[in-house]
């Protein structure tokens, strides 16, 4: 579902994304080409500053947001989701907030008032508020990353965790293909029926009056 917000503004999506028929999305957002948007996401961009703009919520291209994810941010403010990143199952990513290209975020992990850089590995359950996370890097499950200090002391993702991103990214990305694919034959298939039930003079056929 779209939707506008209070100043008028309406999603804007590339013809190549795929939105599930259940997510709501609205207001100012910019969805890039070939991202995955699945079942009960949220996006809405409609708090507007102290100047009364909204702030956009940008999903770059390739990135997929899966069920039932969250993204939302306080007035004035914005959020910038990184090409292929991956936003796993009920995560909430609440602006102002910045998450780089090819990142990971697990189930229900939450990023509030924070950045992660290029390439790193949120995993299930955590938290990321008030913060930096630097590129490359490991935030374990079930954990609270709140400060500098405590982000300084994170490890290097391992090449298993960064293979685990990427498949994500792959499989996401296929999805994306085969449901626009499915989609469009659904569309024709619609206009095939529809124009099956109209004969030459206009009128509906094969339809009981009853």
């Amino acid at each position: 579902m779209l939707q506008k917000n209070h100043a008028g503004q309406m999603p804007r999506i590339a013809t190549s994304a795929y939105v599930h028929p259940s997510a709501v999305l609205i207001g100012n957002l910019d969805i890039g080409e070939r991202v995955f948007i699945g079942p009960n996401a949220v996006i809405r961009s409609d708090e507007p500053g102290p100047d009364g703009k909204v702030r956009a919520i940008v999903i770059e291209m390739e990135a997929n947001i899966q069920d039932g994810v969250i993204i939302h941010a306080l007035g004035g403010t914005g959020v910038k989701i990184g090409r292929g990143s991956s936003l796993a199952h009920a995560a909430v990513i609440h602006g102002p907030c910045e998450i780089g290209a090819g990142c990971f975020v697990g189930f229900n992990s939450v990023v509030f008032n924070a950045s992660i850089d290029d390439g790193s590995v949120v995993m299930h359950q955590a938290l990321v508020q008030d913060t930096s996370i630097p590129k490359g890097v490991l935030v374990p499950s079930m954990t609270a990353i709140c400060d500098a200090e405590a982000a300084r002391r994170l490890m290097p993702v391992t090449d298993k965790q960064s293979g685990f991103a990427a498949n994500v990214r792959k499989t996401n990305l296929f999805l994306t293909e085969v449901s626009q694919s499915n989609l469009e034959k659904q569309q024709i298939q619609i206009t095939v029926s529809m124009d099956a039930n109209w004969n030459s003079g206009g009128i509906l056929t094969n339809r009981s009056c009853d």
